[in-house]
Protein backbone atom coordinates (compact mmCIF):
# COMPACT_ATOMS: atom_id res chain seq x y z
CA UNK A 1 0.00 0.00 0.00
CA UNK A 2 0.67 3.71 0.15
CA UNK A 3 4.21 4.80 2.04
CA UNK A 4 2.40 7.03 5.40
CA UNK A 5 6.02 8.70 6.03
CA UNK A 6 8.88 10.31 4.40
CA UNK A 7 12.60 10.54 4.62
CA UNK A 8 13.49 11.89 8.72
CA UNK A 9 15.78 15.32 8.09
CA UNK A 10 18.41 16.56 10.45
CA UNK A 11 16.93 19.16 12.29
CA UNK A 12 19.85 22.03 10.95
CA UNK A 13 17.25 21.81 7.90
CA UNK A 14 14.20 23.38 9.76
CA UNK A 15 16.68 26.48 10.89
CA UNK A 16 16.93 27.47 7.07
CA UNK A 17 13.74 27.15 5.87
CA UNK A 18 13.05 30.93 5.66
CA UNK A 19 16.07 31.15 3.77
CA UNK A 20 15.82 28.57 1.46
CA UNK A 21 12.27 29.63 0.24
CA UNK A 22 13.18 33.67 -0.04
CA UNK A 23 16.91 32.68 -1.57
CA UNK A 24 14.18 30.23 -4.58
CA UNK A 25 11.98 32.55 -5.00
CA UNK A 26 14.22 35.72 -5.62
CA UNK A 27 17.40 34.01 -7.70
CA UNK A 28 14.96 32.59 -10.43
CA UNK A 29 12.47 34.84 -11.17
CA UNK A 30 11.81 33.79 -15.26
CA UNK A 31 11.24 36.05 -18.12
CA UNK A 32 7.47 36.54 -18.94
CA UNK A 33 6.45 33.73 -21.00
CA UNK A 34 4.23 30.86 -20.46
CA UNK A 35 6.34 28.14 -20.90
CA UNK A 36 9.52 29.61 -18.71
CA UNK A 37 6.81 30.52 -15.98
CA UNK A 38 5.86 26.94 -15.84
CA UNK A 39 9.02 25.87 -15.81
CA UNK A 40 10.12 28.33 -13.20
CA UNK A 41 6.92 26.76 -10.71
CA UNK A 42 8.18 23.46 -11.45
CA UNK A 43 11.67 24.13 -9.98
CA UNK A 44 10.96 26.16 -6.73
CA UNK A 45 8.37 22.85 -6.44
CA UNK A 46 10.93 21.01 -6.95
CA UNK A 47 13.98 22.76 -4.74
CA UNK A 48 10.99 22.75 -1.73
CA UNK A 49 10.30 18.89 -2.34
CA UNK A 50 14.23 17.49 -2.28
CA UNK A 51 15.48 19.86 0.76
CA UNK A 52 11.93 19.58 2.52
CA UNK A 53 12.65 23.07 3.21
CA UNK A 54 8.85 22.87 3.92
CA UNK A 55 6.54 19.78 4.16
CA UNK A 56 5.93 18.07 1.01
CA UNK A 57 2.09 18.74 1.06
CA UNK A 58 2.65 22.15 1.98
CA UNK A 59 5.03 22.58 -1.10
CA UNK A 60 2.46 21.13 -3.39
CA UNK A 61 -0.15 23.58 -2.93
CA UNK A 62 2.11 25.98 -4.57
CA UNK A 63 1.39 25.63 -8.05
CA UNK A 64 -2.56 26.03 -6.83
CA UNK A 65 -1.59 30.04 -6.67
CA UNK A 66 1.21 30.33 -8.92
CA UNK A 67 -0.27 29.07 -12.06
CA UNK A 68 -3.15 31.26 -11.92
CA UNK A 69 -0.65 34.54 -10.45
CA UNK A 70 1.16 33.87 -14.37
CA UNK A 71 -1.79 33.25 -16.04
CA UNK A 72 -0.85 30.08 -16.85
CA UNK A 73 -4.07 27.88 -15.71
CA UNK A 74 -7.33 29.42 -13.86
CA UNK A 75 -7.74 28.60 -10.38
CA UNK A 76 -10.35 26.09 -10.87
CA UNK A 77 -9.00 24.46 -13.37
CA UNK A 78 -5.80 24.09 -11.01
CA UNK A 79 -8.22 22.84 -7.92
CA UNK A 80 -9.45 20.08 -10.37
CA UNK A 81 -6.42 18.63 -10.91
CA UNK A 82 -5.51 18.42 -7.57
CA UNK A 83 -8.46 15.77 -6.91
CA UNK A 84 -8.37 12.61 -9.39
CA UNK A 85 -9.20 8.92 -9.96
CA UNK A 86 -6.09 8.09 -7.80
CA UNK A 87 -7.48 9.95 -4.74
CA UNK A 88 -10.54 7.29 -5.03
CA UNK A 89 -8.33 4.35 -5.41
CA UNK A 90 -6.60 5.79 -2.12
CA UNK A 91 -9.38 6.00 -0.39
CA UNK A 92 -11.20 2.05 -1.31
CA UNK A 93 -7.05 0.98 -0.33
CA UNK A 94 -6.74 2.69 3.43
CA UNK A 95 -10.20 0.89 4.00
CA UNK A 96 -8.74 -2.67 3.42
CA UNK A 97 -5.60 -1.43 5.21
CA UNK A 98 -7.32 -0.24 8.43
CA UNK A 99 -8.92 -3.22 8.95
CA UNK A 100 -6.34 -5.18 8.60
CA UNK A 101 -3.99 -3.88 10.91
CA UNK A 102 -7.10 -2.93 13.31
CA UNK A 103 -7.77 -6.80 13.21
CA UNK A 104 -3.92 -8.14 13.43
CA UNK A 105 -4.25 -10.53 9.83
CA UNK A 106 -1.38 -9.24 8.69
CA UNK A 107 0.75 -10.67 11.76
CA UNK A 108 -1.20 -13.97 11.64
CA UNK A 109 -0.32 -13.84 7.50
CA UNK A 110 3.56 -13.15 8.71
CA UNK A 111 3.82 -15.82 11.41
CA UNK A 112 1.75 -18.77 9.29
CA UNK A 113 4.48 -17.99 6.50
CA UNK A 114 7.34 -17.80 8.36
CA UNK A 115 6.36 -21.43 10.20
CA UNK A 116 5.63 -22.86 6.39
CA UNK A 117 9.38 -22.62 5.70
CA UNK A 118 11.00 -23.58 8.83
CA UNK A 119 13.18 -22.22 11.64
CA UNK A 120 16.97 -22.87 9.34
CA UNK A 121 18.69 -19.77 9.84
CA UNK A 122 18.55 -19.35 6.14
CA UNK A 123 15.13 -20.69 5.45
CA UNK A 124 14.10 -18.35 8.19
CA UNK A 125 15.52 -15.22 6.64
CA UNK A 126 13.60 -16.03 3.69
CA UNK A 127 10.15 -16.42 5.13
CA UNK A 128 10.39 -13.46 6.67
CA UNK A 129 11.33 -11.69 3.52
CA UNK A 130 8.45 -13.38 1.89
CA UNK A 131 6.36 -12.59 4.03
CA UNK A 132 7.09 -9.04 4.56
CA UNK A 133 7.27 -8.43 1.00
CA UNK A 134 3.98 -10.17 0.59
CA UNK A 135 2.40 -7.81 3.35
CA UNK A 136 3.84 -4.58 1.35
CA UNK A 137 2.14 -5.20 -1.35
CA UNK A 138 -1.26 -4.46 -0.11
CA UNK A 139 0.13 -2.38 3.10
CA UNK A 140 2.34 0.21 3.80
CA UNK A 141 5.57 -0.51 3.47
CA UNK A 142 6.49 1.38 6.86
CA UNK A 143 3.56 -0.62 7.94
CA UNK A 144 4.82 -4.25 7.04
CA UNK A 145 8.18 -3.74 8.41
CA UNK A 146 6.84 -1.90 11.66
CA UNK A 147 4.61 -4.94 12.08
CA UNK A 148 7.59 -7.71 11.34
CA UNK A 149 10.64 -5.88 12.99
CA UNK A 150 9.27 -6.98 16.71
CA UNK A 151 8.97 -10.71 15.56
CA UNK A 152 12.33 -10.55 13.87
CA UNK A 153 14.11 -9.49 16.88
CA UNK A 154 12.65 -11.59 19.41
CA UNK A 155 13.64 -14.51 17.43
CA UNK A 156 17.12 -13.60 16.55
CA UNK A 157 17.37 -12.69 20.58
CA UNK A 158 15.98 -16.47 21.23
CA UNK A 159 18.82 -17.65 18.81
CA UNK A 160 21.29 -15.80 20.66
CA UNK A 161 20.48 -17.62 23.55
CA UNK A 162 20.60 -20.81 21.99
CA UNK A 163 24.05 -19.81 20.66
CA UNK A 164 25.30 -18.71 24.33
CA UNK A 165 24.07 -22.39 25.55
CA UNK A 166 26.28 -24.03 22.39
CA UNK A 167 29.07 -21.61 23.22
CA UNK A 168 29.16 -22.71 26.98
CA UNK A 169 29.12 -26.60 25.66
CA UNK A 170 31.76 -26.12 23.48
CA UNK A 171 33.92 -24.58 26.14
CA UNK A 172 33.37 -27.25 28.41
CA UNK A 173 33.97 -29.52 25.50
CA UNK A 174 37.18 -28.23 24.56
CA UNK A 175 38.12 -28.04 28.51
CA UNK A 176 37.65 -32.42 28.38
CA UNK A 177 34.40 -31.68 30.44
CA UNK A 178 30.40 -32.25 29.53
CA UNK A 179 27.65 -30.34 30.54
CA UNK A 180 25.06 -33.25 30.34
CA UNK A 181 22.13 -30.09 31.06
CA UNK A 182 22.61 -29.33 27.22
CA UNK A 183 21.01 -31.25 24.48
CA UNK A 184 23.02 -30.51 21.71
CA UNK A 185 24.45 -31.73 18.36
CA UNK A 186 27.83 -32.94 19.36
CA UNK A 187 29.26 -33.21 15.78
CA UNK A 188 28.17 -29.02 15.33
CA UNK A 189 30.13 -28.55 18.11
CA UNK A 190 33.32 -30.87 17.68
CA UNK A 191 32.83 -29.37 13.96
CA UNK A 192 33.01 -25.44 15.10
CA UNK A 193 35.55 -26.27 18.00
CA UNK A 194 38.18 -27.47 15.19
CA UNK A 195 37.26 -24.26 13.12
CA UNK A 196 38.67 -22.21 15.58
CA UNK A 197 41.40 -23.97 16.38
CA UNK A 198 42.54 -23.43 12.83
CA UNK A 199 42.05 -19.86 13.03
CA UNK A 200 43.67 -19.83 16.07
CA UNK A 201 46.81 -21.28 14.78
CA UNK A 202 46.74 -19.04 11.27
CA UNK A 203 46.17 -15.55 13.14
CA UNK A 204 48.62 -16.69 15.96
CA UNK A 205 46.01 -15.72 18.69
CA UNK A 206 44.82 -17.74 21.71
CA UNK A 207 42.07 -20.14 20.88
CA UNK A 208 39.81 -18.18 23.31
CA UNK A 209 40.12 -15.21 21.96
CA UNK A 210 39.57 -16.57 18.23
CA UNK A 211 36.49 -18.46 19.49
CA UNK A 212 35.21 -15.32 21.35
CA UNK A 213 35.91 -12.91 18.10
CA UNK A 214 34.11 -15.62 15.72
CA UNK A 215 31.31 -15.87 18.22
CA UNK A 216 30.76 -12.08 18.15
CA UNK A 217 30.56 -11.77 14.22
CA UNK A 218 28.37 -14.72 13.98
CA UNK A 219 26.03 -12.73 16.45
CA UNK A 220 26.06 -9.76 14.79
CA UNK A 221 26.05 -11.17 11.45
CA UNK A 222 22.13 -13.05 12.31
CA UNK A 223 21.39 -9.41 13.69
CA UNK A 224 22.48 -7.44 10.39
CA UNK A 225 21.07 -10.01 8.00
CA UNK A 226 17.55 -10.53 9.75
CA UNK A 227 17.11 -6.71 9.79
CA UNK A 228 18.05 -5.83 6.49
CA UNK A 229 16.13 -8.55 4.74
CA UNK A 230 12.73 -6.87 6.67
CA UNK A 231 14.17 -3.20 5.33
CA UNK A 232 14.51 -4.75 1.91
CA UNK A 233 11.65 -7.26 1.41
CA UNK A 234 9.15 -4.26 2.54
CA UNK A 235 10.40 -2.06 -0.34
CA UNK A 236 10.52 -5.00 -2.82
CA UNK A 237 7.16 -6.40 -2.44
CA UNK A 238 5.40 -2.27 -2.26
CA UNK A 239 6.50 -1.68 -6.07
CA UNK A 240 4.65 -5.48 -6.83
CA UNK A 241 1.21 -3.98 -7.20
CA UNK A 242 -0.02 -1.10 -9.07
CA UNK A 243 -1.48 0.10 -5.42
CA UNK A 244 1.86 -0.93 -3.39
CA UNK A 245 3.33 2.10 -2.82
CA UNK A 246 2.45 5.85 -4.00
CA UNK A 247 5.09 5.95 -6.64
CA UNK A 248 3.17 3.20 -8.73
CA UNK A 249 -0.04 4.82 -8.07
CA UNK A 250 1.60 8.64 -9.51
CA UNK A 251 2.41 7.05 -12.56
CA UNK A 252 -0.86 5.43 -13.48
CA UNK A 253 -2.78 8.38 -12.91
CA UNK A 254 0.05 11.24 -14.69
CA UNK A 255 0.21 8.15 -17.80
CA UNK A 256 -3.00 8.15 -18.02
CA UNK A 257 -3.99 11.68 -17.65
CA UNK A 258 -1.52 11.90 -20.33
CA UNK A 259 -2.04 9.16 -22.95
CA UNK A 260 -5.78 8.88 -22.42
CA UNK A 261 -6.03 6.46 -25.63
CA UNK A 262 -4.16 4.23 -23.71
CA UNK A 263 -5.85 1.54 -21.51
CA UNK A 264 -2.43 -0.97 -21.55
CA UNK A 265 -2.09 0.40 -17.46
CA UNK A 266 -4.05 -1.31 -15.04
CA UNK A 267 -3.61 -3.54 -12.08
CA UNK A 268 -3.31 -7.19 -13.87
CA UNK A 269 -0.76 -5.79 -16.56
CA UNK A 270 1.12 -4.12 -14.02
CA UNK A 271 1.29 -7.44 -11.51
CA UNK A 272 2.58 -9.36 -14.35
CA UNK A 273 4.88 -7.20 -15.56
CA UNK A 274 6.67 -6.49 -12.08
CA UNK A 275 6.11 -9.69 -9.99
CA UNK A 276 8.88 -11.49 -12.04
CA UNK A 277 11.16 -8.51 -11.32
CA UNK A 278 10.23 -9.14 -7.59
CA UNK A 279 10.50 -12.79 -7.11
CA UNK A 280 14.26 -12.37 -9.06
CA UNK A 281 15.64 -9.52 -7.53
CA UNK A 282 14.01 -11.26 -3.84
CA UNK A 283 15.87 -14.12 -4.38
CA UNK A 284 19.04 -12.61 -5.13
CA UNK A 285 18.59 -10.00 -2.28
CA UNK A 286 18.55 -13.24 0.07
CA UNK A 287 21.64 -14.94 -1.60
CA UNK A 288 23.56 -11.66 -0.79
CA UNK A 289 22.57 -10.84 2.24
CA UNK A 290 23.55 -14.31 3.22
CA UNK A 291 26.75 -14.55 1.61
CA UNK A 292 27.72 -11.27 2.92
CA UNK A 293 26.93 -11.58 6.70
CA UNK A 294 26.22 -15.11 7.27
CA UNK A 295 27.96 -17.24 4.56
CA UNK A 296 26.09 -19.83 1.98
CA UNK A 297 26.04 -23.17 3.27
CA UNK A 298 24.37 -25.30 1.18
CA UNK A 299 24.89 -28.71 2.93
CA UNK A 300 23.09 -26.96 6.36
CA UNK A 301 20.82 -25.55 4.32
CA UNK A 302 19.56 -28.61 2.59
CA UNK A 303 19.87 -31.25 4.93
CA UNK A 304 17.13 -33.79 5.52
CA UNK A 305 16.08 -36.17 9.12
CA UNK A 306 18.67 -34.26 10.53
CA UNK A 307 17.66 -33.19 14.09
CA UNK A 308 17.27 -29.11 14.73
CA UNK A 309 20.07 -27.18 16.40
CA UNK A 310 19.50 -25.07 19.89
CA UNK A 311 18.88 -22.21 17.58
CA UNK A 312 16.62 -24.05 15.53
CA UNK A 313 14.37 -25.29 18.21
CA UNK A 314 14.51 -21.91 19.91
CA UNK A 315 13.88 -20.00 16.76
CA UNK A 316 10.69 -22.38 16.21
CA UNK A 317 9.13 -21.85 19.89
CA UNK A 318 9.23 -18.17 19.77
CA UNK A 319 6.92 -17.95 16.70
CA UNK A 320 4.72 -20.40 17.50
CA UNK A 321 4.16 -18.95 20.79
CA UNK A 322 3.65 -15.28 19.20
CA UNK A 323 0.54 -17.36 16.91
CA UNK A 324 -0.95 -18.87 20.05
CA UNK A 325 -0.75 -15.47 21.31
CA UNK A 326 -3.33 -14.80 18.63
CA UNK A 327 -5.74 -17.28 19.09
CA UNK A 328 -7.86 -18.71 17.14
CA UNK A 329 -9.43 -16.88 13.81
CA UNK A 330 -12.02 -14.25 14.73
CA UNK A 331 -15.25 -13.69 12.78
CA UNK A 332 -14.07 -10.10 11.77
CA UNK A 333 -10.01 -11.49 10.28
CA UNK A 334 -12.38 -13.85 8.29
CA UNK A 335 -14.58 -11.46 6.94
CA UNK A 336 -11.38 -8.78 6.10
CA UNK A 337 -9.83 -11.96 4.55
CA UNK A 338 -12.38 -12.65 2.39
CA UNK A 339 -13.03 -8.94 0.91
CA UNK A 340 -9.42 -8.72 0.76
CA UNK A 341 -9.39 -11.61 -1.53
CA UNK A 342 -12.90 -10.13 -3.43
CA UNK A 343 -10.81 -7.00 -3.69
CA UNK A 344 -8.14 -8.15 -5.94
CA UNK A 345 -10.31 -10.62 -7.71
CA UNK A 346 -11.88 -8.02 -9.06
CA UNK A 347 -8.71 -5.85 -9.79
CA UNK A 348 -7.43 -8.74 -11.91
CA UNK A 349 -10.93 -9.43 -13.48
CA UNK A 350 -11.93 -5.89 -14.63
CA UNK A 351 -9.85 -6.22 -17.87
CA UNK A 352 -7.70 -8.88 -18.31
CA UNK A 353 -6.71 -8.18 -21.64
CA UNK A 354 -6.39 -11.73 -22.63
CA UNK A 355 -10.11 -12.93 -22.02
CA UNK A 356 -13.37 -10.30 -21.54
CA UNK A 357 -13.55 -8.89 -17.75
CA UNK A 358 -16.07 -8.26 -15.61
CA UNK A 359 -16.17 -5.10 -17.21
CA UNK A 360 -17.24 -5.89 -20.58
CA UNK A 361 -20.89 -6.60 -19.09
CA UNK A 362 -21.71 -2.65 -19.58
CA UNK A 363 -20.84 -2.22 -22.79
CA UNK A 364 -21.91 1.43 -23.23
CA UNK A 365 -20.24 2.84 -20.09
CA UNK A 366 -16.80 1.33 -21.55
CA UNK A 367 -13.75 2.69 -19.49
CA UNK A 368 -16.11 4.27 -16.73
CA UNK A 369 -15.24 2.04 -14.35
CA UNK A 370 -11.87 1.42 -13.15
CA UNK A 371 -10.00 -0.25 -9.87
CA UNK A 372 -10.76 2.50 -8.04
CA UNK A 373 -14.48 1.65 -8.59
CA UNK A 374 -14.14 -1.69 -7.18
CA UNK A 375 -11.63 -0.32 -4.21
CA UNK A 376 -14.70 2.42 -3.16
CA UNK A 377 -17.18 -0.25 -3.15
CA UNK A 378 -14.77 -2.98 -1.12
CA UNK A 379 -14.06 -0.14 0.95
CA UNK A 380 -17.72 1.09 1.59
CA UNK A 381 -18.56 -2.45 3.19
CA UNK A 382 -16.04 -2.17 5.75
CA UNK A 383 -17.92 0.84 7.44
CA UNK A 384 -21.43 -1.41 6.76
CA UNK A 385 -20.50 -5.04 8.01
CA UNK A 386 -20.41 -5.07 11.54
CA UNK A 387 -17.70 -6.77 13.97
CA UNK A 388 -19.91 -9.17 15.48
CA UNK A 389 -22.43 -11.73 13.32
CA UNK A 390 -25.71 -11.47 13.99
CA UNK A 391 -26.70 -14.70 16.69
CA UNK A 392 -30.26 -16.19 17.56
CA UNK A 393 -31.45 -17.61 20.84
CA UNK A 394 -32.66 -21.26 21.40
CA UNK A 395 -36.51 -19.66 20.54
CA UNK A 396 -35.28 -18.40 17.35
CA UNK A 397 -35.05 -14.82 18.49
CA UNK A 398 -32.00 -12.53 17.28
CA UNK A 399 -29.90 -11.52 20.15
CA UNK A 400 -29.01 -7.30 20.71
CA UNK A 401 -25.73 -6.08 20.56
CA UNK A 402 -24.39 -2.91 20.28
CA UNK A 403 -23.41 -2.22 16.29
CA UNK A 404 -19.73 -1.76 15.26
CA UNK A 405 -18.43 -1.43 12.13
CA UNK A 406 -15.16 -3.10 10.84
CA UNK A 407 -14.02 0.11 10.87
CA UNK A 408 -14.95 3.55 11.96
CA UNK A 409 -13.94 6.56 10.39
CA UNK A 410 -11.44 7.85 13.16
CA UNK A 411 -9.55 4.95 12.46
CA UNK A 412 -9.73 5.41 8.97
CA UNK A 413 -8.25 9.15 9.23
CA UNK A 414 -5.50 7.54 11.31
CA UNK A 415 -4.39 5.51 8.24
CA UNK A 416 -5.21 8.20 5.71
CA UNK A 417 -1.93 9.63 4.18
CA UNK A 418 -3.10 13.18 3.64
CA UNK A 419 0.20 14.57 2.83
CA UNK A 420 0.79 12.11 0.07
CA UNK A 421 -2.82 13.14 -1.42
CA UNK A 422 -1.29 16.37 -1.64
CA UNK A 423 1.86 15.86 -2.59
CA UNK A 424 0.30 13.78 -5.60
CA UNK A 425 -2.53 16.26 -6.12
CA UNK A 426 0.64 19.09 -6.67
CA UNK A 427 1.95 16.54 -9.00
CA UNK A 428 -1.13 16.47 -11.38
CA UNK A 429 -1.47 20.16 -11.08
CA UNK A 430 2.20 20.48 -12.38
CA UNK A 431 2.40 17.97 -15.19
CA UNK A 432 -1.03 19.85 -16.56
CA UNK A 433 0.56 22.97 -16.61
CA UNK A 434 3.52 21.75 -18.47
CA UNK A 435 0.98 20.46 -21.04
CA UNK A 436 -0.89 23.86 -21.61
CA UNK A 437 1.81 25.89 -21.05
CA UNK A 438 3.41 23.36 -23.56
CA UNK A 439 6.54 22.98 -21.65
CA UNK A 440 6.56 19.58 -22.28
CA UNK A 441 6.62 20.32 -26.15
CA UNK A 442 9.40 22.71 -25.41
CA UNK A 443 11.66 19.97 -23.56
CA UNK A 444 10.85 17.12 -25.95
CA UNK A 445 12.26 19.81 -28.82
CA UNK A 446 15.56 19.85 -26.77
CA UNK A 447 15.52 16.29 -25.90
CA UNK A 448 15.54 15.21 -29.51
CA UNK A 449 19.28 15.00 -30.00
CA UNK A 450 19.87 12.17 -27.80
CA UNK A 451 17.84 9.73 -30.02
CA UNK A 452 21.09 9.22 -31.34
CA UNK A 453 22.76 7.32 -28.46
CA UNK A 454 20.85 3.56 -28.10
CA UNK A 455 18.02 3.09 -26.46
CA UNK A 456 19.31 0.64 -23.69
CA UNK A 457 22.01 3.13 -22.81
CA UNK A 458 18.98 5.74 -22.68
CA UNK A 459 17.16 3.69 -20.36
CA UNK A 460 20.49 2.85 -18.16
CA UNK A 461 21.81 6.57 -17.42
CA UNK A 462 17.33 7.07 -16.65
CA UNK A 463 17.90 4.32 -14.37
CA UNK A 464 20.96 5.15 -12.39
CA UNK A 465 19.93 9.23 -12.29
CA UNK A 466 16.23 8.21 -10.91
CA UNK A 467 17.71 5.46 -8.30
CA UNK A 468 20.69 8.16 -7.46
CA UNK A 469 17.89 11.10 -6.52
CA UNK A 470 15.75 9.09 -4.40
CA UNK A 471 18.08 7.44 -2.10
CA UNK A 472 18.21 11.49 -1.19
CA UNK A 473 15.00 12.73 -1.77
CA UNK A 474 11.15 11.61 -1.65
CA UNK A 475 10.50 8.60 -3.50
CA UNK A 476 6.64 10.37 -4.55
CA UNK A 477 8.69 13.57 -5.02
CA UNK A 478 11.43 12.42 -7.21
CA UNK A 479 8.53 10.27 -9.63
CA UNK A 480 6.74 13.43 -10.03
CA UNK A 481 9.83 15.39 -10.79
CA UNK A 482 10.93 12.85 -13.21
CA UNK A 483 7.56 12.36 -15.26
CA UNK A 484 7.24 15.20 -16.73
CA UNK A 485 10.82 15.17 -17.88
CA UNK A 486 10.86 11.72 -19.40
CA UNK A 487 7.82 11.54 -21.43
CA UNK A 488 8.86 14.83 -23.46
CA UNK A 489 11.69 12.40 -23.80
CA UNK A 490 10.51 9.07 -25.39
CA UNK A 491 8.21 10.94 -27.78
CA UNK A 492 10.89 13.36 -28.43
CA UNK A 493 13.33 10.20 -29.69
CA UNK A 494 10.01 8.41 -31.07
CA UNK A 495 10.50 5.68 -28.35
CA UNK A 496 7.39 3.94 -26.72
CA UNK A 497 7.07 6.28 -23.56
CA UNK A 498 6.40 2.87 -21.76
CA UNK A 499 10.18 2.04 -22.37
CA UNK A 500 11.04 4.69 -20.74
CA UNK A 501 8.43 5.27 -17.84
CA UNK A 502 8.11 1.84 -16.46
CA UNK A 503 12.12 1.39 -15.63
CA UNK A 504 12.11 4.78 -14.30
CA UNK A 505 8.77 4.35 -12.09
CA UNK A 506 10.52 1.03 -10.66
CA UNK A 507 13.84 2.60 -9.88
CA UNK A 508 12.21 5.19 -7.84
CA UNK A 509 11.43 2.41 -5.34
CA UNK A 510 15.11 1.60 -5.22
CA UNK A 511 15.59 3.27 -1.70
CA UNK A 512 18.28 0.64 -0.18
CA UNK A 513 21.53 2.95 0.32
CA UNK A 514 21.16 4.98 3.67
CA UNK A 515 18.55 4.59 6.71
CA UNK A 516 17.40 7.96 5.78
CA UNK A 517 16.37 6.62 2.05
CA UNK A 518 13.31 4.71 2.74
CA UNK A 519 11.24 4.98 5.80
CA UNK A 520 10.82 1.43 6.63
CA UNK A 521 15.05 1.95 6.58
CA UNK A 522 14.74 4.38 9.57
CA UNK A 523 12.33 1.56 11.35
CA UNK A 524 15.05 -0.96 10.94
CA UNK A 525 18.42 1.08 11.63
CA UNK A 526 16.30 2.21 14.93
CA UNK A 527 16.73 -1.29 16.64
CA UNK A 528 20.65 -0.47 17.09
CA UNK A 529 22.15 -3.50 15.21
CA UNK A 530 23.34 -1.80 11.99
CA UNK A 531 25.73 1.10 11.39
CA UNK A 532 25.27 2.97 8.25
CA UNK A 533 27.71 1.65 6.84
CA UNK A 534 26.60 -1.94 7.12
CA UNK A 535 23.69 -0.53 5.34
CA UNK A 536 25.76 1.29 2.55
CA UNK A 537 27.70 -2.08 1.63
CA UNK A 538 24.47 -4.33 1.41
CA UNK A 539 22.51 -1.34 -0.33
CA UNK A 540 24.48 -0.59 -2.94
CA UNK A 541 24.69 -4.48 -4.13
CA UNK A 542 21.20 -4.74 -3.72
CA UNK A 543 20.69 -1.27 -5.97
CA UNK A 544 23.34 -2.79 -8.84
CA UNK A 545 21.00 -6.69 -8.76
CA UNK A 546 17.72 -4.21 -8.79
CA UNK A 547 18.81 -2.13 -11.98
CA UNK A 548 20.51 -4.87 -13.60
CA UNK A 549 16.94 -6.92 -12.91
CA UNK A 550 14.80 -4.24 -14.30
CA UNK A 551 17.23 -3.71 -17.76
CA UNK A 552 16.50 -7.37 -18.11
CA UNK A 553 13.20 -6.99 -17.69
CA UNK A 554 12.82 -4.25 -19.77
CA UNK A 555 14.59 -5.79 -22.72
CA UNK A 556 12.72 -8.96 -22.81
CA UNK A 557 9.58 -10.14 -21.23
CA UNK A 558 7.86 -6.89 -21.20
CA UNK A 559 8.79 -6.65 -25.03
CA UNK A 560 6.11 -8.53 -26.30
CA UNK A 561 3.69 -7.59 -22.82
CA UNK A 562 3.45 -3.74 -23.98
CA UNK A 563 4.78 -4.05 -27.87
CA UNK A 564 7.40 -1.95 -26.95
CA UNK A 565 9.37 -1.99 -30.14
CA UNK A 566 6.14 0.10 -31.80
CA UNK A 567 6.00 3.40 -31.49
CA UNK A 568 2.15 3.58 -30.16
CA UNK A 569 -0.61 5.68 -31.94
CA UNK A 570 -2.06 6.85 -28.86
CA UNK A 571 0.89 8.49 -28.33
CA UNK A 572 1.71 12.11 -29.99
CA UNK A 573 4.12 12.57 -32.98
CA UNK A 574 5.97 15.63 -32.31
CA UNK A 575 8.09 16.98 -34.65
CA UNK A 576 11.93 17.85 -34.45
CA UNK A 577 11.71 21.44 -36.08
CA UNK A 578 9.59 22.55 -32.87
CA UNK A 579 12.47 25.12 -32.09
CA UNK A 580 10.46 27.70 -29.50
CA UNK A 581 12.60 29.14 -27.10
CA UNK A 582 12.17 29.96 -23.68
Amino acid sequence: MIDYAFKPRHSKIKSGRFLIFSHTLVTFLPPYTSHSECAYTLFVVAIFWLTEALPLGVSALIPAFMFPLFGIMSSKQVASAYFKDFHLLLIGVICLAASIEKWKLHKRVALRMVMLVGVNPAWLTLGFMVSCSFLSMWLSNTSAAAMVMPIVEAVAQQIITAESEVDALEMSYSNGSTNPGLELDENIIECETSEWKEKAKEQNLPPAETGRKSREDKYNGIFKAMCLCIAYSATIGGWTTLTGTSTNLIFAEQFNTRYPDCQCINFGSWFVLSIPITVIILLLSWIWLQWLFLGFDFKSMFKCGKEKSAREKASARVIQEEYNKLGPISYPEIVTLVLFILMTLLWFTRDPGFIPGWSSLFPKYKGFATDSTTALVIGLLFFIIPTKPLSRTSNGENTGFGYTPLITWKEFQSCMPWEIAFLVGGGFALAEGCEVSNLSAWVGSKLTPLGSLPLWLIILISCIIVTSVTEVASNAATITIFLPILSPLAEAIHVNPLFILIPATLCTSFAFLLPVSNPSNAIVFSYGHLSVMDMVKAGLGINIISVAVVMLGIMTWMVPLFDLYTYPSWAPIISSTNNTGL
